[in-house]
């Protein structure tokens, strides 16, 4: 674990895609005590807006993981998909062989199975609306679209956390 920047206090995901199915970019950030920032996203060509919210938050429990973060943190959401699914829905499609109430197979269960994998104790996602002036999900959403149509963004990147232990 660093203690160069302190431990992690807040973190934003986001999703998007054009058409749905269709290109599609997630975004995400991460900010620690000291102010620093990491921010990151990445790019698939033919995914869905359900399948890019699953991913960035993925990416952002597996970046914590290695970190001391806030007892309570929070990692802030639009998607209520995502939010129902890992705090309430994914309990029973475990107990049920991953299906549904109307027994359908779950729709994104690699997805589902890798977040849970990466659960974290006291880390819960708390929803924001989108698209209402929260800087951090403004954030995370102008980094999604921009990975979605292959637009050019700066990332703030204070320090490299992916490569640190």
């Amino acid at each position: 674990m660093t203690k160069k920047h302190g431990r992690i206090i807040a973190a934003a995901t986001d999703g998007a895609c054009s058409g749905n199915p269709g290109p599609g970019g997630w975004g995400a950030l991460i900010r620690f005590e000291d102010g620093s920032v990491q921010e990151f996203g990445g790019f698939e060509t033919n995914t869905t807006n359900n399948r890019m919210e699953l991913t960035a938050a993925l990416e952002v429990l597996k970046k914590l993981r290695d970190f001391d973060r806030d007892p309570h943190l929070r990692i802030r959401t639009d998607s209520k998909y995502l939010i129902d699914g890992f705090e309430t829905w994914i309990k029973g499609w475990k107990k049920k062989g991953w299906r549904t109430a109307s027994g359908k197979q779950v729709l994104n269960q690699d997805l589902w199975e890798a977040l849970d994998q990466y659960r974290l104790a006291n880390v819960r996602l708390e929803y924001v609306k989108g698209h209402s002036g929260d800087p951090d999900n403004e954030r995370v959403d102008d980094i999604a679209v921009s990975f979605s149509k292959k637009i050019a963004i700066q990332l703030q990147c204070d320090h490299h956390i992916q490569n640190e232990k």
